[in-house]
């Protein structure tokens, strides 16, 4: 099962390498985590959304696999508003909620700065498909090979785990035991399927390990994995996305180095 939800033939970005699309996402990831400040997240998210079009990636799929981490960054931010550190005017002060300036700013920073993380990593990965990440980690990367294969076989049992959560539930209520208590329910259903989720990895584990994927020896790969001229392309983009959101950053003035909180 292939956790890639698009056409790989439509998207450009399908066609860069797996390990070139990695760098990317750590070059952003790593200018925004030097600094919180609203701009260079800003900045950083609105460029990452021009390109956006390259993914060929549908809205409602972007949609369904971004709304969990902007919920959480919401639900930070709300935080940041009340109990943040007071800086500037005073709005509201009552007890331990202190709404300020300062707070304010945070909360939009630390707002901006998880989505403009969380859309460039969601948007590469949803275009790669995990066989060809595990093999540019292995060949270019030089990763060791047991820890990959035994990385991509996890992965590729996300998709059983799902099913098997629906077909529990689907058993559980033929026989009656789901009707009332719900989070009685869902505790034993997910007691049930951790059981269920160690036996298939004893039978993965076994199977590979029958299969020679534990050796020591040197592998062979099916399908080699190569760095061409676009995968350059790739991390230049991410260099010049991460290189003019600090630049604006610096220069506004709202440049805060993380240290120096």
């Amino acid at each position: 099962m292939s956790l890639v939800t698009i056409d790989t033939r439509r998207s450009p970005l399908a066609r860069v390498n797996a390990l070139s699309k990695l760098a990317a996402t750590l070059v952003i990831g790593v200018a925004l985590l030097l600094s919180i400040d609203p701009v260079s997240a800003g900045v950083s998210l609105g460029l990452t959304l021009l390109v956006l079009p390259l993914a060929r990636l549908p809205w409602r799929e972007l949609w369904l696999r971004v709304w969990p981490i902007a919920l959480a960054a919401a639900i930070a931010s709300a935080g940041t508003v009340l109990y943040g550190r007071p800086a500037g005017e005073m709005h509201v002060e009552w007890g331990i909620l202190r709404i300020s300036d300062g707070s304010l700013s945070l909360a939009l920073a630390i707002l901006l700065r998880v989505l403009a993380i969380a859309v460039p990593s969601i948007v590469l990965f949803a275009t790669t498909d995990p066989t060809d990440l595990a093999d540019a980690l292995a060949q270019l990367a030089r990763l060791p090979a047991r820890f990959v294969l035994g990385a991509l076989a996890g992965l590729r049992l996300v998709g059983l785990l799902i099913d098997d959560w629906r077909e529990l539930g689907h058993a559980r209520r033929a026989r009656g035991v789901a009707d009332t208590g719900r989070l009685r329910r869902v505790a034993g259903q997910t007691f049930a399927l951790f059981v269920l989720a160690i036996r298939r990895g004893t039978k993965l584990a076994t199977a590979m390990e029958a299969r020679g994927f534990g050796s020591s020896q040197p592998r062979t790969w099916a399908r080699v994995s190569r760095l061409h001229a676009r995968d350059a392309g790739m991390v230049l983009l991410a260099v010049a996305i991460a290189a003019v959101a600090v630049t604006a950053a610096v220069v506004t003035g709202s440049w805060s180095y993380v240290l120096d909180l």
